[in-house]
């Protein structure tokens, strides 16, 4: 009976766990990340990769050097010797380097500019309703000041009065 309650405790503590906001978001992001990967990849694959490779080189993996010779494919299809395959790491820290670059300048930059906008709207906003605010109570002093000048023809009270 005690572990009935301790395998229910548990699996509570598991669905909690699960429910807060915090992992749903994380597991939300996991999954467009995933999808949004593929679009990176067939941008940088499609078009970013072909106009580098119009300037130079279409594929730096071919590109290798020979640490200890001979470098070669034996005669049972065994490379030989050994190989530094320094061309497919930079091929790969290219790929990296215009990866984010493109998720940059395509996405982080211009979110960047749209939420900073947002939020320059948002203190325009706030920042008019307090000069509303401001001016209505310096209205109401105003008004407050000339009904004392009509009744009692003197000064202003400087203290609160009545709600004003």
């Amino acid at each position: 009976m005690v572990s009935e309650k301790k395998k229910e405790s548990v699996l509570a503590g598991f669905k909690a766990f699960l429910m807060r906001g915090n992992v749903v978001d994380l597991a939300v992001a996991v999954v467009i990340g995933a999808a949004f990967t593929n679009i990176v990849n067939s941008l940088v694959k499609g078009i970013i990769s072909p106009v580098v490779g119009a300037v130079g080189t279409k594929s730096l993996d071919g590109y290798k050097s020979c640490l200890k010779a001979p470098c070669a494919i034996g005669p049972d299809g065994q490379p030989t010797g050994v190989e530094i395959l320094w061309g497919s790491v930079l091929n790969a820290t290219l790929t990296f380097v215009i990866t984010a670059a493109v998720v940059y300048f395509l996405m982080v930059l211009p979110m960047s500019k749209y939420l900073a906008k947002q939020e320059a709207r948002r203190k325009a906003k706030e920042g008019v309703q307090e000069v509303v605010e401001i001016t209505e109570l310096e209205l109401l002093k105003e008004i407050r000041d000339a009904l004392v000048a009509q009744r009692g023809g003197g000064t202003a009270p400087t203290g609160p009065r009545n709600g004003f």
